[in-house]
């Protein structure tokens, strides 16, 4: 891989699974990043970054079936099973009541997570842009093709420049990391995954979500449209949701700056 990435990369086993994750030192406090739906852990590099220059330890796992974690059984890439792993490898790294970061898919798999298996009070959790849609609630944005044709091109060698068609505000950086790694994530994992933002509804773990927690969304996200973010509001009124200006779905990368303006302030103040 040409780009730089700051991460020690470790293995645990977890959940029934070899997990490979990377891990930042610090010892304020310990920070989980879940990534996306085609979004290996060295994606998060320059999230991970920042968290931990401030004393954080922070933890960024390959989602099953992307980087190198294992590739589960055909069926196994539900909220239930993604939210089995996390708490498998909370308990197996020693993570104390983690400040939970999720994007996209990790969103989900954050509040599902919480519902299913956190502890009472679970860590913070920060979830970035969830997938709204569901049974009742129209399809995902970005289509099972769009996804398809990105994920072809990443196997037979990629190039920055083709990854931005996809991607057009993103720095050089983030957009030569996505076509060194996005080869990995196997395809029945993208859309067994993809599949289910359609069949399963976010909003049933969301409105059982209890604080600390808050959801970012990008100001001109059509995963959390305006509507959406009214009816998440509605469904779950103490979880503050704040917007981001200039981004879209994929917030820290449109509009970086945004980004941790919000992010740092939050992980501080639960942590001292």
């Amino acid at each position: 891989m040409s780009v730089n990435i700051s991460g020690r990369s470790i293995e645990v086993r977890a959940n029934g699974l070899q997990h490979h994750l990377l891990e930042y030192g610090g010892n304020r406090g310990d920070v989980l990043i879940l990534p996306g739906i085609t979004s290996p852990a060295a994606t998060a590099d320059f999230i991970a970054k920042p968290v931990s220059d401030l004393g954080f330890r922070v933890v960024i796992p390959d989602l099953r079936g992307r980087g190198a974690t294992a590739v589960p059984p055909a069926g196994s890439y539900r909220l239930a099973d993604y939210a089995a792993d996390v708490s498998g490898l909370i308990d197996s790294l020693g993570l104390k009541q983690p400040v939970i970061i999720g994007h996209s898919l990790g969103a989900r798999i954050a509040a599902a997570y919480a519902v299913l298996h956190g502890p009472t009070p679970h860590g913070p959790l920060v979830l970035v842009d969830p997938p709204t849609s569901g049974p009742g609630r129209g399809p995902y944005p970005t289509t099972r093709d769009a996804f398809l044709t990105q994920l072809r091109e990443a196997k037979r060698g990629t190039t920055a420049d083709e990854v931005r068609r996809f991607y057009p505000k993103w720095p050089e950086r983030e957009l030569k990391l996505r076509a060194a790694v996005l080869a990995s994530c196997d395809e029945a994992a993208v859309l067994e995954t993809h599949a289910n933002f359609e069949r399963e509804d976010f909003f049933e773990y969301w409105k059982q979500i209890t604080r600390p927690a808050t959801l970012i969304r990008g100001g001109d996200s059509p995963v959390v449209p305006p509507k959406a973010a009214a009816d998440l509001a509605a469904a779950n009124p103490s979880i503050p949701i704040i917007r981001v200006p200039d981004a879209g779905h994929m917030v820290p990368w449109d509009n970086f700056t945004g980004f941790i303006d919000v992010l740092l302030p939050l992980i501080s103040a639960k942590r001292g």
